[in-house]
């Protein structure tokens, strides 16, 4: 089995600093054109295509842009300045970012922090990762609040050639996405005394590291039959966050659905919706999505309100729950965050309580996880290696 250490990005080598920077254009599905200057890596023909979103966030760029969450997705940052303090190899989320591609206000050519390893421009190219500068994300916001994600594409082609390549855009409604950022083989991380297997749907490293705390966890391709997890007698089982739409990961649901009352489960984001839907409830696309660090839920049991980290575009559909009843809301737009099953241990939220850097008042969901692994209805090896 490989380790959490061989996921990681490969820090070493690389191409040069960049240089000048050209003239670059954004065009929407729609028409709508935005300029800019190209920078990042310049990709085949200078056209890079996907769905373009908005991200709210303050800082944890590196951390959003290495989510795998994104594959298939052109992140739009409306903090007007990001890359001022640098990257480096602690804050990576996954071996590689997955995303289509970066749209800022102000990309910083010189970070200034003691922990940055290298500037946010060259990581960029190292990764393949292509961008674009000086855009009026203010007015790109607003744009994508009034008429909704988009297909997109940037680069330094014509405006016709980039018209014509965001018009062949899928999107990603519809689209298996997990498929591209799964692991390919089991692997093994955490020393914790429980025994967790973790669904890769495009797990990210904070959440590894949380559950390594308490369990050793074996993380799995999202393709593993429910008979084949079992086998493995673990104390609980973990649905990670990923991309895309859920109805168009093959054999989630189902193999979610055989796990069931078998062994606690656990989801967050993705996994929340795949878990909802072996439920029997329904997700549907939302209009722009939840992509932020600062999005308030409302948490139902004791109404307190929890600020949190969120990146998604699909949520489960309100009153398609017949098995579980709702946990959390959105305090913004009522939206579906957090659900509870009645019949069997298992539970998930639509937010990141791991949310490496961000808000921490969620983070009491892994410990409610461990819990439930330790509870009375859990195997007996389960509460003894807990110690309870």
């Amino acid at each position: 089995m490989t380790t959490d250490d061989d996921h990681l990005i490969d820090w070493e080598g690389g191409p040069p600093v960049p240089g000048a920077r050209r003239p670059a254009l954004l065009v929407l599905a729609d028409g709508t054109t935005f300029e800019g200057e190209a920078v990042g890596w310049e990709p085949p023909g200078g056209v890079a295509t996907g769905e373009v979103v908005f991200n709210t966030v303050l800082s944890g760029y590196q951390e959003v842009i290495t989510d795998p969450s994104y594959a298939g997705q052109i992140i739009a940052f409306t903090c007007p300045h990001i890359g001022n303090y640098g990257v480096t190899p602690d804050d990576d989320e996954s071996r590689r970012p997955h995303c289509r591609g970066i749209v800022v206000r102000d990309l910083a050519r010189r970070p200034s922090s003691w922990r940055s390893a290298l500037d946010l421009e060259t990581f960029l190219i190292r990764h393949r990762v292509p961008g674009l500068t000086g855009v009026d994300t203010r007015r790109l916001t607003r744009h994508i609040r009034e008429a909704g994600s988009m297909a997109a594409a940037f680069g330094t082609a014509s405006e016709v050639t980039l018209k014509e390549a965001a018009l062949a855009e899928p999107g990603t409604e519809g689209v298996d996405l997990v498929a591209s950022v799964t692991t390919e083989r089991p692997y093994s991380v955490g020393e914790g005394p429980l025994r967790v297997v973790a669904y890769d749907f495009g797990i990210k490293r904070t959440i590894l590291r949380h559950l390594g705390r308490m369990a050793t966890v074996e993380v799995v391709p999202a393709t593993m039959a429910a008979a084949e997890v079992l086998a493995r007698r673990p104390d609980g089982v973990f649905l990670s966050n990923g991309p895309g739409d859920p109805a168009a990961v093959a054999g989630a649901a189902e193999a979610i659905a055989g796990l069931l009352g078998a062994v606690p489960v656990f989801g967050i984001c993705l996994g929340h919706q795949l878990l909802a839907t072996a439920l029997g409830g329904h997700t549907f696309k939302m209009k722009f999505g939840h992509h932020g660090g600062n999005h308030p839920v409302r948490r139902l049991e004791t109404g307190a309100v929890e600020i949190t980290s969120q990146n998604h575009n699909f949520a489960v559909a309100d009153g398609s729950l017949t098995r579980a009843d709702v946990t959390h809301v959105n305090l913004n737009d009522g939206v579906i965050e957090g659900l509870r099953c009645r019949d069997v241990p298992a539970f998930g939220v639509q937010y990141h309580p791991e949310a490496g850097p961000g808000p921490h008042d969620a983070r009491y969901l892994f410990a409610e996880f461990a819990r439930l692994m330790a509870s009375p209805g859990s195997s007996e090896a389960a509460a003894s290696r807990a110690g309870w």
